[in-house]
């Protein structure tokens, strides 16, 4: 059976990005309960070399656009990246999710083996069919950095486990 590239790829993103927005709600909750600067979660990291919990976001909503339009064959967005407070990081969520919610299944699927070139004409150029750039880059990085925004904030002290990672 063939692999619907739309069914791995709008519906996980849309699933992980609502979990992502309910786990900043519970951060923020937490913080406004226990008086803690919101900065302190939004730029914490889990060690010194790793990106903060905002950049984290931005990242992952960077790599669910990017995902979607480009097995779509569509532009990829590109936004400022300049969230600075968890209502920003919702903001960014929620056009995130309008944006891949926009894509239909007949524009994604039978695109398997179009090619996608990321970082064309540079020496980190890289070529995939689109089956793999979904499969073995584009979403394996977008659950690394949604995966690293849990873990901060589990990390820090939010109340939160699997079931909320997992989203509904």
């Amino acid at each position: 059976m063939a692999i619907s590239l739309y069914a791995v790829s709008v519906p996980l993103c849309k699933q992980m990005l609502n979990s992502l927005s309910a786990i900043l709600n519970k951060a923020q909750a937490h913080a406004s309960a226990k008086n803690i600067e919101p900065d302190a979660l939004l730029q914490a990291r889990l060690f010194p070399d790793m990106f903060p919990l905002i950049r984290q976001v931005q990242i992952a909503t960077d790599f669910a656009r990017g995902i979607c339009a480009r097995l779509a064959g569509a532009d990829v967005p590109s936004y400022e990246s300049s969230e600075k407070t968890f209502a920003d990081l919702q903001a960014l969520i929620s056009k995130t999710l309008a944006f891949i919610d926009g894509f239909t299944p007949a524009q994604i699927d039978g695109n398997e083996e179009r090619i996608t070139i990321l970082r064309p004409g540079t020496p980190k150029e890289k070529k995939f069919t689109n089956q793999a750039y979904l499969l073995t880059y584009g979403l394996p990085q977008f659950y690394f950095h949604v995966t690293t925004a849990y873990a901060i904030l589990r990390h820090n002290g939010i109340e939160i486990g699997k079931r909320d990672y997992m989203g509904a």
